[in-house]
C-alpha cells in the first residue's frame, strides 16, 4: 500500500549510463517518466571535451524532446592532487560554458585523488586551496558546484566532506549525496552521515551498494540505507533532483554504464521506494 504523496522530486538520470547516443538517452529517460537528464558525456565524448558544434547539436536534441538538464556531471577534481591548481580551474571555465549552454546551474565535481604514499591529512591544505579557487570561479559565474563523495578522493568520508564544505565556506559549493559511494568506503550513509551533511545536501544521486564487496545494486537491494535516507529527505522537505546513476553493468574511473534494460530496472526499484514513502517523481 502506498501513501499519499507528501513531496515532489524531479527525476533525472545520467544519460550516458543508457547509451552513448543522446537521442537514445533521452528516449529512455522520457519512457521512465524523467523530465531531466544529467549530462556526463554524449557520443562517447566527456562534457569537458565537447566541441562547440557538439554542444549545439546536443542542445538541439534536448530542446526538441523537451528534456531539461539537471546538472553537468563534470570530471573536475577527479585528478591527482599533484597537478597544478590552474589545471582544474581552466577546465572548470569550459564546464561553466557547457552548463550555461545547457541551461543548468549545477556542476558535479570531486575533491582530488592522492598519491599511493599520501594520507588524506597530507593533501588537505592543497585540496582546500584548490577547492576554494573552484568555488570562487563558480560564485562569479552564478553556478553551484555539487561535490560528490566519490571513494578515494579527499572528500570520501562524511567527516572530510564536512571539513571541505565548512572550510571553503562558499554558497557555490554544496553536497551531492551518493549512498553507494559511502557504502564503498565503509560508511553507513544514513546512520553515520545524514545528520552531519543534510544542511549542505542539495542534490541526490541514486544508487545502492553491498557492504564488503562494494557491488552496486538497485535501490533497496544493498546496504546503503536508501529507504531511511529517502524517508528523512521527504520529511525534511527536500524538493530537488533525484538523479539515477545505476552503474549496474560497468564502473570505471570517469563513471559507469548500465544499458537501457538495467537502467530501467534501477528506475523502477527507485520508484517503488518513493511511491511507498509518499514521494512523487516528476
Amino acid at each position: 500500500m502506498t501513501s499519499t504523496p507528501t513531496a515532489t522530486w524531479t527525476l533525472s538520470g545520467f544519460g550516458d549510463e543508457i547509451d552513448p547516443d543522446p537521442k537514445v538517452q533521452v528516449a529512455v529517460l522520457l519512457a521512465l517518466g524523467a523530465s531531466h537528464i544529467e549530462v556526463r558525456s554524449a557520443w562517447g565524448v566527456n562534457v569537458v571535451e565537447l566541441s562547440d558544434a557538439q554542444l549545439a547539436d546536443l542542445k538541439e536534441i534536448l530542446d526538441g524532446s523537451g528534456m531539461k538538464v539537471s546538472a553537468v556531471a563534470s570530471p573536475i577534481g577527479k585528478v591527482d592532487i599533484g597537478l597544478p591548481a590552474d589545471h582544474e580551474v581552466i577546465r572548470l571555465r569550459r564546464i561553466i560554458e557547457v552548463a550555461k549552454a545547457l541551461d543548468t546551474g549545477y556542476i558535479r565535481i570531486f575533491s582530488y585523488f592522492r598519491g599511493a604514499d599520501q594520507t588524506p591529512e597530507e593533501i588537505r591544505d592543497a585540496v582546500m586551496d584548490r577547492m576554494a579557487l573552484l568555488a570562487t570561479e563558480a560564485e562569479a559565474a552564478g553556478v553551484v558546484l555539487v561535490h560528490e563523495n566519490e571513494k578515494d578522493i579527499y572528500g570520501d568520508t562524511p567527516e572530510r566532506v564536512l571539513d571541505l564544505l565548512e572550510t571553503v565556506n562558499s554558497p557555490a559549493l554544496r553536497a551531492a549525496w551518493d549512498n553507494a559511494n559511502f557504502v564503498q568506503v565503509g560508511v553507513k550513509p544514513f546512520t553515520d552521515a545524514y545528520a552531519m551533511l543534510r544542511p549542505y545536501l542539495v542534490y541526490l544521486q541514486v544508487k545502492d551498494a553491498i557492504a564488503g564487496s562494494g557491488e552496486v545494486v538497485p535501490t533497496g537491494a544493498g546496504d546503503g540505507e536508501l529507504r531511511e535516507t529517502l524517508t528523512a529527505l521527504c520529511r525534511d522537505g527536500y524538493t530537488g533532483f533525484a538523479s539515477l546513476e545505476p552503474h549496474l553493468a560497468a564502473q570505471h574511473e570517469l563513471g559507469g554504464f548500465s544499458g537501457p534494460e538495467a537502467f530501467g530496472e534501477a528506475a523502477r526499484a527507485f520508484r517503488t521506494v518513493t511511491d511507498a514513502i509518499g514521494v512523487k517523481l516528476a
